[in-house]
């Protein structure tokens, strides 16, 4: 990416946790709160192995679906929005979050043309509906409700996503850039202003040394004549 490193992430890629959120799913066996605490998990885990490690370095991280995620799946299951919030309390506010917005029916068209639906996708642990397509279109309704809420709290930039795709990475590049530029900018000021204090703390180091030394030579006593012999 124009010669930023980048580290890319998303949900339930954690070595940690990522089987067992999956047998989890399989068996169905956990009420909504277990899962927030298995994926709070699994974001705790690669924040601290890998969002941090790599934000130190300079790396760009893109993550695929961050907090925000959570926040949404679980209070249209009932959990409490503030109790969900406070799980997540921990994770580092993004420097720009994208809210790729589409409405349920070009949803549910794309996702029947791609890779089909499934059954937490659906939200059918909800029984919203008779069939995947109904309970899909229901449940990514209320996904949407609850995201479109977030966007003016939390100031996501706003992407229609029923556009091509040529056009979505174009809108995403607009906004991503300029974060990049400014982060950049700072960095650069950054450095320059350390070399510069660096320098300066070189120089006044030296000051004192040079100002110990004529002290030192100003206490020596004089030497002491030896009388004139004839």
């Amino acid at each position: 990416m124009q010669g930023y490193g980048v580290l890319t992430t998303g949900w339930t890629r954690s070595e940690l946790m990522s089987k067992a959120i999956t047998s989890a799913k399989q068996g169905n066996i956990l009420d909504p709160w277990s899962y927030s605490l298995l994926y709070a998990t699994d974001f705790a885990d690669r924040l601290e192995h890998q969002i941090i490690p790599a934000l130190r370095s300079g790396f760009v991280v893109l993550s695929d679906r961050y907090i925000y995620t959570a926040f949404a799946r679980n209070v249209v299951r009932g959990c409490d929005r503030e109790w969900i919030r406070g799980v997540f309390g921990f994770a580092i506010v993004p420097d720009l979050a994208c809210y790729l917005r589409i409405d349920a029916d070009t949803l549910a068209l794309r996702v029947i043309e791609s890779k089909g639906m499934t059954y937490w996708e659906s939200g059918m642990d909800m029984r919203l509906g008779a069939d995947l397509y109904d309970s899909f279109k229901k449940y990514q309704g209320m996904i949407i409700e609850e995201s479109d809420k977030m966007a003016e709290e939390f100031g996501f930039q706003i992407v229609d996503a029923r556009r091509p795709p040529e056009e979505i990475q174009e809108a995403l590049r607009a906004r991503i850039l300029p974060i990049l530029k400014e982060s950049r900018t700072k960095r650069i000021s950054k450095a320059a202003a350390e070399k510069a204090a660096a320098e300066k703390a070189a120089a006044e180091k030296l000051a004192e040394k040079g100002a110990e030394k004529s002290s030192e030579k100003a206490s020596e006593p004089a030497p002491v004549k030896e009388p004139a012999t004839t």
